[in-house]
């Protein structure tokens, strides 16, 4: 949970209003380690960019002043011709843009009471849309920001002053007062006074949080008999400070820039939450999310409490790992973006500003100033940027063999894609391409059963998908598209089948948008049985990425307009229904940690409603899947009453879902200590019981199963080789949490999950009643 820290909680909001106490983050870290969380961070990145840990990359974003008021009125004028519902700017319509913006800046309510939102409304309501439709974008972006900041430096000062008189003496929290997990659909606080009382109350749970993490982790280091991780840390209210002033300096730090891009993407949200707009410095982040290699230095960054930038990781190959100079928890403190003296002091800025910092040209040199992970030694590193591959982020696979005693031995496929990935600048690296190499090698292999896991996978590239429904259906119709105008046209796909062995395609609820296209296309074809959560993330909308450069008039500056990623098209299953808001539904559903998660589209903000079309002409749906699922899920529900991993997490998940639907934290410290102490009894009780069944399945395992990897360096190779653990490492060095190293470590055996076993159980049955 440690390298999970997204900013679950939006704009501006300090850490510890999440969904999980602190104090008990060592201990749910520990439950959900037998749940396909393992890359969390890195697969909820395709969704939305990570800004608490990016792999810094470097392009160049123009230093030209943009002009912000033009940019603002073409931005409108794309914005309602282009999108899909073709909204045109009204009164309704501005009110809408004002909630969107202030949802944006202040999604956990702390900000604005609604005695400020009145206010604003009053001087906002009506004519929001005439400042950009009248070139006054930029007057208003500041206007707006300003009225945020105010609010926003008010309360914090308060919260450090608060923070302050701590230093001299904890308060005791033996009061039966509580505190919302979260206010995001709360009423707002009536007035000021209501809002700094919640600020209290939240400072106040910051504190307890911070308290009761340290005694949990000192007590379970005497318990091991090893040096308190946390004995050198600032005293608690300190580090809390440092906290705030990080958040403080990310209020102050913004430029003109950031306050356009925050109004403008707000104005597009209030159409659907898959619009948006996105200044220089984002539509190059955005690029680089979609593709599977970035031009930087190769090394992993995360905020510390101290006010640096810690290196978190190094990409192995990578330009950061071959100068040697950057070591794992060294503190990067000040950058000389142009290696030419000009420093800039990086401490408290705000992780994305640091990147920003770190990008240049390939083959430019970047200086950095870093204080030494060990000694605390200050130095200076030059590093050269160069190309880094993300080959994590890559398709990849395994072949595994299955012995079973006295019957013929079988081979079955995992194929892990984590992104419907392309590269829009060069076009050379794309998904379809890499999936058909190793599906080619899987069936030179004699595969007979696969397992696509989508797990995660927050979509890419339709003409991808597209190609590699393809390669599992043969030709025909793959998905629906309807615009504005209700032209519907049905993407197809031609070419011969591929892979005609039997297919369980693995989804949860951050499977989205391509992957859903994937899944429903076959599922429609009756060519796959879908598994995992009960339904996929539900985002079924087309966006097309447009640059507003190209929109500017022929005297206006071109320069740093961004661009605007719009919503043009719905797209439809073959079978006529719509993936918007319902997703695609598993035909056979496993307990998965996301299902306990409040996300998906129908928890957005302004989503698009569901419908449906006709059905596609020209498929034939195998009807074979249909008869034989009965008995699939009979078998299935067997084994997931008998298996005790997947039994531990539907109570995980069952936890999980009442924390988040009592939504209250107690601010009295006995109340909190019992709570951690039932969870750690559960946790140690389940860990007792793990160690030696999994000794037991390690072993039966070895005798069951051989397991070779399949990366796209291997499909040349003369011999698959044997997967290992190592082969997890492979792509990036990355720094150990103390606090982890405390935990009583029981790996699930041979890298296979529970929910990837069960459906590796699913395809062997598959095959069986074929």
């Amino acid at each position: 949970m440690s390298k999970i820290k997204q900013r679950v909680v939006g704009c501006g909001v300090p850490e510890c209003v999440t969904m999980y106490h602190l104090s008990a983050i060592p201990i749910v870290k520990r439950i959900m380690k037998i749940l396909p969380l393992k890359e969390w961070t890195r697969r909820l990145g395709v969704l939305a960019f990570s800004a608490t840990a990016a792999l810094v990359s470097c392009a160049p974003v123009s230093q030209a002043a943009p002009d912000y008021d033009q940019i603002g009125k073409q931005f409108s004028l794309v914005l309602q011709n282009a999108h899909f519902t073709r909204g045109r700017f009204s009164q309704k319509m501005y009110e809408k843009f004002l909630e969107s913006y202030l949802r944006n800046v202040d999604p956990q309510r702390l900000y604005f009471s609604e005695e400020d939102v009145q206010m604003l409304r009053e001087r906002y309501g009506t004519s929001f849309g005439d400042y950009l439709l009248a070139s006054e974008t930029r007057t208003l972006a500041v206007e707006l920001y300003t009225e945020y900041s105010t609010r926003a430096l008010h309360h914090i000062a308060q919260a450090e002053k608060r923070l302050k008189e701590y230093e001299k003496q904890l308060p005791a929290f033996d009061s039966d007062r509580t505190t919302p997990r979260s206010r995001r659909k709360l009423p707002r606080a009536a007035n000021k006074a209501a809002l700094e009382q919640a600020w209290r109350d939240m400072v106040d749970d910051m504190v307890l949080t911070e308290v009761l993490r340290r005694e949990n982790v000192a007590r379970l280091a005497a318990e091991k008999g090893k040096p308190d991780p946390n004995a050198n840390e600032l005293p608690v209210a300190e580090k809390l400070q440092a906290r705030i002033k990080r958040l403080r300096n990310e209020v102050q730090e913004a430029d003109t820039d950031d306050m356009v891009a925050k109004l403008l993407n707000a104005v597009a949200l209030s159409y659907d939450p898959h619009s948006d707009y996105m200044g220089a410095r984002e539509e190059q982040r955005f690029k680089d999310m979609i593709k599977a290699s970035i031009v930087g230095i190769g090394a992993q960054l995360r905020e510390d409490d101290d006010g640096s930038t810690r290196i978190e990781g190094i990409v192995k190959g990578g330009p950061a790992a071959k100068s040697g100079q950057l070591k794992l928890g060294d503190r990067i403190v000040a950058v000389d973006s142009a290696n030419t003296g000009n420093w800039t002091d990086i401490m408290y800025l705000s992780i994305d500003k640091v990147v920003d910092l770190i990008r240049g040209k390939k083959g430019v040199p970047v200086r950095l100033r870093v204080l030494n992970a060990e000694s605390g030694e200050q130095k200076e590193v030059v590093i050269v940027r160069d190309e880094v591959p993300m080959s994590e982020s890559l398709a990849s696979a395994k072949v595994v063999d299955v012995h079973r005693e006295g019957k013929e031995p079988y081979r079955v496929g995992i194929l892990t894609l984590p992104s419907f990935y392309i590269d829009l600048d060069s076009g050379d690296v794309r998904c379809a391409s890499d999936v058909k190499k190793l599906l080619q090698r899987m069936n030179k292999e004699g595969v007979k059963g696969l397992v696509v896991d989508l797990r995660f996978n927050g979509g890419g590239s339709l003409d991808e998908v597209r190609k590699m429904v393809g390669f599992f259906t043969g030709a025909g119709p793959v998905v629906q598209v309807r615009d504005s105008r209700g032209h519907i046209e049905r993407l197809t796909v031609s070419g011969r089948q591929l892979f005609k062995g039997e297919v369980v395609v693995i989804t949860n609820k951050l499977s989205a948008s391509a992957s859903e296209i994937f899944a429903g296309a076959m599922a429609d074809y009756g060519r796959a049985v879908i598994v995992g959560d009960e339904s996929t993330y539900g985002k079924g909308t087309v966006q097309i990425p447009r640059s507003l450069s190209d929109y500017m008039p022929y005297f206006a500056s071109q320069e740093g307009c961004g661009m605007i990623k719009v919503t043009v098209q719905k797209f439809y299953r073959i079978n006529g229904a719509s993936t918007q808001l319902k997703g695609v539904e598993s035909d056979i559903v496993l307990p998965m940690s996301t299902a306990a998660l409040p996300i998906g589209e129908a928890e957005m903000d302004y989503a698009m409603p569901y419908d449906e079309i006709a059905p596609a002409g020209h498929y034939v749906k195998n009807p074979h899947l249909a008869r034989i699922l009965p008995e699939l899920r009979r078998r299935s529900a067997i084994r997931v009453a008998g298996d005790k991993d997947l039994q531990y997490s539907k109570w995980f998940i069952d936890y999980r879902r009442r924390i988040t639907e009592q939504n209250t934290d107690s601010l009295n410290k006995e109340v909190r200590r019992k709570e951690d102490a039932e969870l750690r009894r559960i946790q140690r009780a389940n860990d007792e019981e793990r160690k030696p069944r999994y000794a037991a399945m390690a072993e039966q395992d070895a005798r069951n199963f051989t397991i070779y990897r399949l990366t796209l360096d291997d499909v040349q190779a003369d011999k698959l080789p044997i997967a290992s653990k190592d082969d997890e490492e492979k792509y990036m060095e990355s720094a150990e949490d103390p606090e982890e190293a405390l935990e009583d470590d029981v790996d699930y055996p041979s890298n296979l999950d529970p929910i990837l076993r069960e459906a590796l159980h699913i395809v062997r049955d598959m095959m069986d009643l074929r």
